[in-house]
């Protein structure tokens, strides 16, 4: 049995269903603790049902003392997860064996439940919802911050969901940035607009982003007919090309052969080397999971593993188009969230 300590708020509330910004969370053979202070304590009691509720006004040294005494001899740890100061204030002198691994709470949440996947899809549902809502209101001369700040009033609905990530609104040659910060530009008709945003439900992330040609009564559908001849063309490219991902998805295949299937098709069509990102990342608590689906990522997909499929081309100072959708493999294939 492994015995860990945390400290990642995503990777705690997967352990205990409850996280805030001041915790330390151990599991030791069949028992666990979760660590905090006074402000956050008494909700954390009447929440959590599985892990002992310590409440401490210094966490490192409670976490030292409860350590001591339950006789830990090796402890995994997350690096990631602590600054250097706490891991030296919590290790010092204890004679514990801290085990190193990387993202292992990520590692741990790679293949989501039937309970999780759930979830998933009603995050996605409602993210798509909100892509909806949000063309019906952009109108001619609004400009892209304007845009981004409506998109992030639509998305969090009213307070009923979080942003999995500030959205990102871009018209044009902006879009040729993948992480395109607004501008000021504003939007007129024919013009390409990319909009990638997602939603978080019980803490469950979505994450898609559509290409579109604004216009009146446009629709961030995958359907898009531009005005512009080489926006059309480049634009049924990275259709295709992730069209051809979700195929190649299926248990057993690696994740670099799922990259492979839409960068080869894009450097087939001359744009290889205006794709410059993943093909996607896992989704779940976090926005960005395991696995990674890259050229050098060698990850065997498996049954409920849960990832974006996002192929894109930029051409600087020109214009970016980029189709993303999230995916979660099935025994035989995948299914789009």
């Amino acid at each position: 049995m492994l015995n860990y300590i945390l400290k990642d708020e995503n990777a705690v509330y997967f352990e205990c269903g409850y996280s805030c910004d001041n915790e330390i969370f151990i599991k030791f053979k069949d028992e666990s603790f979760f660590i905090t202070d006074a402000r956050y304590a008494i909700e954390a009691k009447s929440v959590i049902k599985n892990s002992q509720v310590i409440e401490s006004k210094d966490i490192n040294k409670s976490a030292r003392l409860l350590l001591r005494s339950l006789g830990v001899r090796d402890i995994i740890f997350n690096p990631s997860d602590f600054s250097y100061f706490d891991f030296k204030s919590l290790s010092r002198d204890l004679h514990i064996n801290f085990v190193a691994k990387n993202e292992f709470s990520k590692l741990k949440r790679q293949i989501k439940s039937s309970f999780e996947i759930e979830i998933l899809k009603e995050a996605a549902r409602l993210g798509a919802s909100k892509f909806d809502e949000l063309s019906s209101v952009i109108s001619d001369g609004m400009s892209e911050k304007m845009i981004n700040f409506k998109a992030e009033n639509i998305l969090r609905d009213g307070g009923n969901l979080a942003l999995s990530f500030d959205p990102i609104t871009a018209i044009n040659a902006n879009a040729a940035k993948a992480h395109a910060l607004p501008l000021d530009e504003r939007i007129k008709s024919a013009d390409l607009l990319l909009v990638d945003a997602g939603v978080k439900y019980q803490r469950y992330c979505s994450d898609r982003t559509r290409t579109a040609e604004f216009q009146d009564g446009f629709k961030f559908t995958k359907e898009q007919k531009f005005s512009n001849s080489k926006q059309n063309e480049i634009y049924q490219i990275v259709k295709e090309a992730q069209n051809l991902a979700i195929k190649a998805v299926k248990p057993g295949v690696r994740a670099c052969d799922i990259d492979s299937a839409a960068r080869d098709f894009i450097a087939k069509n001359g744009y290889g080397d205006k794709f410059f990102h993943s093909t996607g990342h896992g989704v779940g608590l976090d926005i960005h999971e395991f696995p990674i689906i890259s050229p050098r990522s060698t990850t065997i997909i498996e049954p409920g593993m849960v990832f974006s499929i996002e192929p894109g081309i930029y051409l600087e100072n020109e214009f970016g188009i980029r189709i993303e959708d999230v995916v979660v493999v099935t025994n035989s294939g995948c299914e789009v969230l």
